[in-house]
């Protein structure tokens, strides 16, 4: 049954229909996004409110302006991100996500498709629809895969959650949450910091 043809829920790893891969992911039609973690797909709509697109825009903009000439490189949703398990070929990837913006500093994880394993930065902002998810499951994925540091963004309440990797394979520690105010420095591109003033505007 083609993907687009279920309800637009979660669909939990205990219901009846089938476990997904990239190869289904590549075949799927319509206009919904999803994404898949380990099998299960979820989707990605309805479309944002328009504070969260301001927000993944305003933020964008600083690390694009912050990392010309650099070899790190920023991408937003939609870019799909694929995570293997391991040395699988793509088709067998079952996990591909689309963080709200990504930054990526090793270059041969980006191909035509998007990139092929952990980003170095991921920065999600919350949205009704997808909080749970960001807050706990892909927190615990990104931390499984490797992606250095993780923040997410509450932007109605301008907190900050900040989830940064001390051993691989291990989950984050505690989340260090403070105000979305000033100036946070990014700990895994020295030198670079976000000025929530930009984002916010006021």
């Amino acid at each position: 049954m083609p993907l687009f043809r279920y309800n637009r829920a979660m669909i939990p790893r205990e219901a009846s229909g089938p476990l997904f891969t990239y190869a289904d992911y590549r075949s799927w039609i319509g206009d919904e996004r999803w994404e898949l973690i380990d099998g299960e797909a979820f989707a990605m709509s309805p479309a944002p409110l328009r504070l969260h697109q301001q927000v993944v825009t305003r933020l964008c903009s600083q690390l694009d302006a912050a990392l010309e000439n650099h070899p790190c490189q920023v991408y937003v949703a939609p870019f799909d991100v694929r995570l293997p398990r391991g040395g699988e070929s793509d088709d067998r990837i079952d996990t591909v996500v689309q963080p709200d913006l990504a930054v990526i500093c090793d270059a041969t994880k980006l191909d035509d498709a998007g990139c092929r394993g952990a980003p170095d930065f991921i920065v999600e902002v919350l949205s009704k629809s997808t909080s749970a998810r960001d807050l706990v499951q892909k927190r615990e994925l990104y931390a499984r895969h490797g992606v250095r540091e993780y923040w997410i963004v509450d932007a109605e309440a301008r907190i900050l959650e900040r989830c940064l990797l001390r051993f691989a394979g291990q989950p984050y520690p505690a989340a260090e949450k403070s105000a979305a105010r000033g100036r946070t420095a990014i700990q895994t591109l020295p030198g670079l910091a976000i000025d929530w003033h930009r984002v916010f505007g006021d």
